[in-house]
């Protein structure tokens, strides 16, 4: 590592200020704090002595997406072919949804180069995370183009155009995410999303829990094949990486654990999915929406709540920022998702449209939440 430093301390004057390169000055910051913490310090307070920065706390979130990641490819080949081992199921997965990564990660990162050229600023750690994100909430059949025109439009269009990372009011991949299902829609739902192979066409659970009104949405779902441990582990028909409940679940350990999301978003969003759902159910007897009688249970681990409240709604930028604002934050999330889910018969996933009007209403939660500390701290200095 001593004769990498030594490089990259030699290639250092090109990019500096007055060197031939310097207008690529990010792309070589980008490098040298890949293997190195960035040697700079404040000359002023505030002072924060710690080696965890930005791009080390984005690899911790990468860390946590792994375990998703991975079970994700092996579902893949797991749906084609149920008798074929771990190694080839894990390979099949790569096959199909390495070439979505790879576009997301090449397009964005050029958007991202190119605008830390021209505002002469430090390329964003957030896409590492952005990057891997949008693929890993798409079906494994979404045709490329498609994820490069969804990841410019989050990198451009939800984030860059508010200022960059730090600024962006949505979060970035789930902008990206939604203008792919809005604009294409025929091509996010259906069952030929989950062509990977010639006999292999199926719906997933909550597709079908929403496709037969007057019936139970639990015998519907358990009829078509569907357990709740199947449903739980992921495997099922869905995103490449957003299937497993228990793979968010650990991804939700590491992130806690290093306190780069909080749990109170996660516990907010489960308490306002249960009570949302518990009302769902006492109404389900008066209707013939079959969606109304999906119990908790089904909801956490059908579609995309786990992955969405674990690793979307917990954005540092787009989440509210206070602990009380959080839980609210978090509630809303839950509540909303349920609503859409047995509301909306076109729209049964939920957990996308949720947790972005769960960004738009953020700041103005913790808003409210400041204002009432202020006025509390108020009357407590008025009654001294």
């Amino acid at each position: 590592m001593k004769g990498l430093r030594k490089y990259l301390d030699g290639l250092s004057p090109h990019f500096s200020e007055g060197g031939k390169w310097y207008r690529f000055a990010p792309l070589y910051e980008m490098v040298d704090t890949v293997f190195y913490v960035p040697g700079n310090t404040t000359t002023r307070a505030p002072h924060v002595r710690d080696a965890v920065d930005m791009k080390r706390s984005m690899f911790t979130v990468i860390l946590a997406l792994l375990p998703a990641l991975f079970f994700g490819l092996f579902n893949i080949g797991y749906q084609v072919d149920p008798g074929s081992g771990i190694v080839q199921n894990l390979l099949a997965g790569a096959v199909a949804a390495g070439p979505m990564i790879l576009v997301s990660y090449a397009v964005g990162g050029l958007w991202e180069l190119l605008f830390a050229v021209i505002r002469r600023h430090d390329i964003n750690e957030g896409f590492l995370v952005t990057g891997l994100l949008l693929p890993m909430t798409l079906p494994p059949e979404v045709p490329l183009w498609m994820v490069a025109a969804g990841i410019s439009f989050g990198v451009v269009i939800g984030k860059e155009v508010t200022g960059g990372t730090g600024y962006n009011v949505f979060n970035p991949a789930l902008v990206a995410r939604a203008f792919i299902f809005f604009a294409y829609p025929g091509d996010m739902t259906g069952d030929h999303v989950w062509s990977l192979a010639d006999d292999l066409t199926a719906a997933t659970p909550l597709a079908v829990a929403a496709s037969v009104e007057g019936g139970d949405a639990v015998s519907l779902v358990t009829s078509a094949g569907y357990t709740v441990k199947d449903m739980f582990f992921g495997l099922i028909p869905g995103s490449v990486g957003g299937t497993s409940t228990l793979a968010a679940l650990f991804g939700a350990t590491v992130l806690i654990v290093s306190r780069i999301a909080n749990w109170r978003i996660m516990a907010g969003g489960l308490v306002g999915m249960v009570g949302a759902s518990l009302l769902a159910n006492m109404l389900a007897p008066a209707s013939q929406n079959t969606m109304l009688s999906l119990p908790p249970l089904y909801h956490f681990v059908m579609g995309g709540f786990a992955f969405g409240i674990v690793f979307m709604a917990t954005d540092p930028v787009s989440a509210a920022q206070t602990d009380r604002g959080r839980w609210i934050y978090g509630i809303l999330i839950g509540v909303l998702c349920v609503m859409i889910r047995v509301l909306n018969q076109a729209f049964f996933e939920g957990i996308m449209l949720s947790i972005l009007l769960g960004n738009a209403f953020a700041p103005m939660i913790d808003y409210f939440v400041l204002r009432q500390n202020i006025a509390k701290r108020q009357k407590a200095y008025d009654r001294q």
